[in-house]
């Protein structure tokens, strides 16, 4: 029985192993082409089901059974429902921060740091704190980052030095915030959780950061109106109660992460602490997102729940501030999670039919080192970037492509998912036709052309990475009660 089932499954050759990649890539690169940075939205979830499509048939082809392809698919996505209770946490979370007054405080204490003399410091530092509370370096880069922009210009430095300030800050936020999408999407590749995932990733994040800073600099004398920002923070300061009491809700968040807490108990806590400090502090945000009538206790309730699940507003003197605290709740993150369903049903033909493991092995042969191994992960990352123009693919296909032989290495998982952050999502905004390049040099009004070359943080992140695996720096192994 299983001579002739050997029989039956053919292996596949490299080359044939490489077509749903190249059909991938092809699909992605007119869907950028076309959609522009709307792809994620429905078109890039379509040509991953498309190449999942070619995979299976060339499975059929080869002799793999339907129900064989079927059962990979099942248990590829069913990985990565952890990760997706995550998000729909994350979503529920943002929202109730915002209408508890504890975003809108992170953001106008950050603010406040802002001077002038050391404004592309004080920038990258204001677009960090900003991008660390609302989980989004998009939204922070447009709406604190326009205005800094804006600032900055005014001041006459020059625009591309600015940007590239502002997109190293909101990176460097988005990548250590347990609210971004591809924080948790990075660990669910490799196999490891989110808290986890965030520690790790310090080893090699706060060095790039502190480079990045030292790169910028303290000189640069500014001599323009701070009016933009002055306005954001009368906008925040007549909305809602400000205040550093509220940071006990996210430093109790803080403390059960440090407590090893599990991702999912600690994010629910945080959510409801929210929701608490927003009945609390803020009556008249709860009574305007609720927006009906009855008693406090009715409307807290209807707030509460609108908060967590759905796209959820509060509007300002400040149009920019009005957008920025713009939180979607669990409703927000279902697109994301239709990518990871589409993405880990690809990935899953991909490995069911052996295709993944032919391409890795036909990469890995020529890895002989620990170094050498992350070095080809992060340069694949880069080359999803550069080719598939999206993200979530560069964290998604490597992810899926290494995660296997970074276990028969005996390499603990973390180091997989650090490195597909330092690779995979801080070098997208560095290509004009990746949605994210595409996305910041339309929102700042700044060529990537000029910016790229003062992103710093974005630059150094991939570099350190490297260095790191080469000179066995925090290169974490595998106990062996953990197999």
């Amino acid at each position: 029985m299983s001579k002739s089932k050997k029989k039956e499954e053919r292996e596949v050759h490299l080359l044939v192993a490489f077509i749903p990649i190249v059909v991938l890539v092809i699909l992605l690169y007119y869907n950028v082409v076309i959609f522009g940075e709307d792809a994620t939205y429905g078109s890039n979830q379509i040509a991953l089901l498309l190449a999942a499509l070619v995979a299976g048939i060339i499975g059929l082809f080869y002799g793999y059974s339907w129900k064989k392809i079927e059962k990979g698919i099942v248990h590829s996505i069913k990985s990565a429902l952890p990760a997706i209770l995550i998000l729909l946490l994350i979503g529920a979370l943002a929202g109730s921060w915002m209408i508890s007054g504890v975003v809108p405080s992170m953001i106008y204490y950050g603010l406040k740091i802002l001077s002038p003399s050391i404004f592309l410091f004080a920038a990258c530092v204001v677009s960090a704190i900003v991008a660390v509370a609302t989980g989004s370096s998009w939204s922070t880069i447009a709406t604190v980052g326009v205005a800094l922009l804006g600032i900055g210009s005014a001041m006459g430095l020059h625009s591309g030095m600015i940007a590239g300030a502002i997109i190293s800050g909101a990176y460097f936020g988005d990548k250590m915030s347990p609210l971004s999408d591809t924080t948790n999407l990075a660990p669910a590749m490799a196999g490891t959780d989110l808290f986890t995932h965030i520690r790790y990733m310090g080893y090699t994040t706060v060095p790039s950061m502190t480079i990045t800073f030292l790169i910028l600099g303290f000189n640069h004398e500014g001599h323009g109106s701070v009016a933009g920002v002055e306005n954001m923070l009368n906008a925040l300061d007549e909305k809602f109660y400000i205040s550093p009491i509220l940071f006990i809700v996210p430093i109790a968040v803080i403390v059960l992460i440090v407590k090893k807490v599990n991702a999912v108990p600690a994010l629910f806590i945080g959510t409801l602490l929210g929701v608490v400090a927003a009945i609390v502090f803020q009556p008249n945000i709860i009574k305007e997102v609720a927006a009906v009538e009855g008693n406090y206790l009715k409307s807290s309730y209807v707030a509460a729940m609108k908060a967590m699940a759905l796209d959820t507003s509060v509007t300002t003197s400040d149009p920019e501030v009005t957008d920025l605290l713009d939180s979607k709740g669990m409703v927000g993150m279902m697109n994301t999670i239709w990518l990871i369903i589409c993405a880990m049903s690809f990935g899953g033909v991909m490995e069911a039919v052996g295709l993944l493991q032919k391409i890795t092995h036909g990469v890995v042969k020529f890895v002989k080192s620990t170094g050498s191994l992350i070095a080809t992960t992060a340069g694949t990352c880069v080359f999803f970037n550069a080719t598939a123009s999206d993200q979530y693919l560069a964290i998604v296909v490597p992810g899926r492509m290494f995660a296997d032989t970074y276990k028969e290495r005996g390499l603990a998982p973390e180091n997989l998912s650090r490195t597909l952050e330092d690779s995979g999502t801080v070098t997208s905004v560095l290509f004009p036709w990746n949605t994210c390049g595409a996305a910041q040099s339309s929102v700042l009004n700044v060529m990537t052309g000029e910016y790229w070359m003062y992103s710093f943080f974005n630059l150094i992140s991939p570099v350190m990475t490297i260095i790191f695996a080469y000179f066995n720096i925090k290169i974490r192994k595998i106990a062996k009660h953990e197999h």
